[in-house]
């Protein structure tokens, strides 16, 4: 029985890097977006303060950490879980499944029915970051292709939606 060795899987840096910037750029505008759009400022208002949540790739995979300060602003806190109380952890099983969420091939919705994110924490919490970032999603990408997305595409007026995007967008880029 001692005659086999062990093989280990290949690594994949550039779905990798591709996941961890694209995890890097939400964050980031979901922190623009809780400034920015009434909706998910609502869904933070209902989130307790010092509310922290990650959501990353398993085994080893990217992480992005967005958390809530006591004043209720939102903050992207990076990747590095160390020293950070996290109360939702939401981690999509592997780097396959990840793949198909950020290249929008699967929606968050359908990831979950097909069993690739495992959520640890509150259920109602986590249904409010999954709204998050249906919301977050639809101002970051093309209507044609956050329709594929979201569950559901909201009907906003053409001026609200391009002005927000620009806000989010900057806000993301720049970290305002």
């Amino acid at each position: 029985m001692n005659n086999f060795r062990e093989i280990k899987s290949g690594s994949k840096p550039l779905k990798q890097a591709y996941v961890a910037l694209m995890l890097w750029f939400v964050g980031r505008a979901i922190a623009a977006a809780a400034r920015v759009d009434e909706a998910v400022k609502a869904e933070f208002d209902g989130l307790p303060p010092g509310f922290t949540f990650s959501l990353g790739v398993m085994p080893q995979g990217p992480t992005m950490i967005v958390g809530k300060d006591a004043q209720g602003l939102v903050k992207y806190l990076g990747w590095d879980r160390e020293g950070k109380k996290i109360d939702l952890q939401m981690k999509i099983k592997n780097l396959e499944g990840a793949i198909l969420m950020f290249t929008f091939q699967e929606s968050t919705a359908v990831a979950t029915a097909r069993n690739r994110l495992i959520v640890d924490g509150e259920v109602p919490a986590a249904c409010a970051i999954v709204r998050v970032l249906d919301i977050v999603e639809v101002y970051l990408l093309p209507k044609l292709i956050a329709k594929l997305a979201v569950k559901r595409y909201p009907d906003w007026s053409f001026g609200e939606k391009v002005l927000n995007r620009i806000r989010i967008y900057a806000g993301a880029v720049l970290g305002l």
